[in-house]
């Protein structure tokens, strides 16, 4: 691997030689000092972005927003923008780059949270991973590619009062986002996907899994053999995801395609009017005191620092800040800088510019489940983990040829469900969008992404994607290079845990299928609880209920989904952080242009 090392490190430094990335503040002030905007973080969430900006109107579908916008705002030549990134460049950081290695621990490339005691999960503290690298939670995250349903947008259309967030009015923005690209092995795809709702001409590369693993043929015949719920949806991106289908991902050639290597590629970064500082930490946001706004006050002066005891430095947008630092970045940064609930940034100490209680409230993700099955025979992925040889041999292939399992996530597959009537009529509410919406789904692996020491499985993540459970992020401490307080608050509220459950009995089921029996060892109603039902002597016996659920809350644990901490409500709304242009409510000059903006329907005031 000597000579792979060696061409890497030569590519790094001439891209940095060709590019306006810098890693030193003196670097930036010898190239320019004056910006129209300052761009906070390069977040990105799950469900993929364009965006548009004029002066009067600021359009986002999703959460890469700060990476995209500057991009697209530097296509204007006479337009300056600075990037200001906490993180490292993406350059040479090939754990990262290899798209199966995604579900491996990366810490020179996390921010490394953990969260506080979550009573929902037993008392425990989760690892709460965030992308601490340019391109955000891009450069690290699992790289699924899922818009979601059309009565998701329709109803943040409805509770914003902007018709231009319905299904209809983004699909623009969708097609400008996304280039399909034909996965790494590039077989046939007829059958696997719809061309007509996918577009060939945008920046962010979207595909198809580019490796066979064993198990893909039974899934699709256990949607035939099974039906109902289980049904095949061609193209789980239409709008109507619900179903089992195909996992179209955020890979190019059986590389990850992240903020970083597409909107901020090299071609984009070489731009004279586009400023990239990596390692470098927003402090905060302070007022412009030479230029007040008309009625407002105005937010265009952004602190930053490269290490703790370092110096303070300034930076003055002459149009305006973009904040786009993530679901736990942007809270903090918001509060630290006196926009939040005023009585709470008074017991901290911290002058409060602007009362909006809703700042760091409303957090909302998607409670994650690993469940795995021992299987025969020994055609899964289980061995890459744990064999290091055969590990370094696929590396190999990966970097020399661009094939083999590495070019690939850890799974192929999804199911999107809704539960049943009856359930619902339990809690009275349905905090599922609409009918078109799921409330949980499956992921379905060709091993055991906890990586055991020893045996053969097939692994199906359960998550909750319609939770009722909401959080907090808050600050522990003034000083804005501490972590902040993070509680998602999982499973907090009885309805999630009952759609886990549900989620659980359906990955049963889907098991039962006949084209599993002589592949799946045990019965699959026990043998993944397995441990937990020989501590507890409950013998082999399908589980109730209550051990179910002592299951979920013992193993559950985050998909790093994170939304909802500022989140934007209508124009003349009494509560929440942004108006439906993004502005924060309550001053001028700052947008926030990130996944921390989405809500449900179900907001705390």
């Amino acid at each position: 691997m000597t000579w792979l090392k060696s061409s890497l490190f030569l590519t790094s430094l001439l891209l940095y030689c060709s590019a306006a990335i810098y890693d030193q503040v003196d670097q930036l002030w010898n190239a320019t000092t004056r910006f129209d905007f300052v761009i906070i973080g390069g977040s990105f969430r799950r469900i993929c972005t364009v965006s548009t900006l004029t002066s009067a109107h600021l359009k986002l579908v999703g959460g890469t927003a700060g990476s995209v916008l500057a991009n697209r705002l530097t296509e204007n030549a006479s337009v300056s923008v600075l990037v200001l990134e906490a993180g490292g460049s993406n350059i040479g950081a090939i754990p990262t780059q290899i798209p199966f290695f995604c579900t491996l621990s990366h810490p020179q490339y996390d921010w490394n949270y953990t969260t506080t005691p979550q009573e929902g999960l037993s008392g425990r503290e989760i690892p709460y991973t965030r992308g601490f690298i340019l391109g955000g939670s891009s450069s690290v995250n699992g790289m699924f590619y899922t818009r979601g349903s059309a009565d998701d947008y329709d109803r943040l259309a409805n509770v914003t009062g902007d018709s231009g967030w319905s299904w209809e009015n983004v699909q623009i923005y969708f097609r400008r986002n996304e280039k399909w690209t034909p996965p790494a092995d590039r077989h046939n795809t007829t059958g696997q996907y719809d061309p007509s709702i996918h577009s060939l001409n945008g920046i962010n590369s979207v595909s198809l899994a580019g490796f066979p693993q064993s198990i893909n043929e039974d899934i699709i015949r256990t949607a035939i053999e099974l039906g109902g719920i289980f049904q095949y949806n061609l193209d789980m991106n239409s709008g109507k995801p619900l179903g089992l289908g195909w996992l179209q991902t955020t890979i190019d050639g059986g590389n990850r395609s992240s903020a970083a290597t597409s909107y901020l590629g090299p071609e984009f970064t070489r731009r004279p009017n586009l400023h990239v500082l990596i390692n470098t930490r927003v402090t905060r946001i302070l007022q412009d005191r030479s230029s007040p706004g008309d009625r407002l006050p105005r937010l265009n002066v952004v602190e930053f620092a490269q290490n703790p005891d370092g110096p303070r430095y300034q930076v003055t947008a002459s149009r305006e800040v973009l904040l786009s630092a993530g679901a736990i970045g942007t809270p903090q940064i918001l509060l630290n800088s006196g926009i939040g609930n005023s009585s709470y940034l008074s017991s901290l100490g911290i002058t409060s510019i602007v009362n909006l209680p809703s700042v760091g409230q409303n957090f909302t993700d998607h409670p994650r489940l690993v469940n795995n099955w021992p299987v025969s025979g020994n055609r899964t992925f289980d061995d890459i983990y744990r064999n290091s040889n055969l590990s370094t041999f696929l590396q190999n292939v990966w970097s020399q040829n661009g094939k083999g399992p590495l070019v690939d996530t850890f799974v192929s597959h999804l199911l999107f469900a809704r539960l049943n009537a009856s359930i619902l009529d339990q809690f009275g509410e349905d905090p599922a969008a609409g009918v078109r919406s799921a409330h949980y789904e499956l992921g379905f692996s060709n091993g055991d992404i906890s990586v055991a020491p020893t045996g053969h499985f097939i692994g199906i993540t359960t998550r909750v994607v319609s939770p009722l459970s909401r959080g907090t992020v808050l600050l522990k401490s003034t000083n804005p290079f501490a972590a902040p307080l993070i509680s998602p608050n999982l499973l907090s509220n009885e309805f999630d845990l009952l759609a886990m459950r549900e989620a659980l009995k359906t990955s049963v089921k889907f098991l039962t299928a006949p084209v599993w029996k002589e592949y799946v060892l045990g019965n699959p109603d026990t043998v993944f609880l397995q441990p937990e039902m020989i501590a507890a002597k409950l013998g082999p016996k399908a589980p109730q209920d209550e051990q179910l659920d002592a299951y979920i809350r013992n193993n559950t644990g985050t998909s790093a989904h994170a939304v909802g901490t500022a989140a934007m409500t209508g124009q003349n709304s009494s509560f929440g952080v942004v108006n439906p242009d993004f502005k924060v409510k309550g001053v001028e000059g700052l947008r926030v242009v990130d996944a921390s903006i989405f809500v449900s329907a179900v907001l705390v005031a």
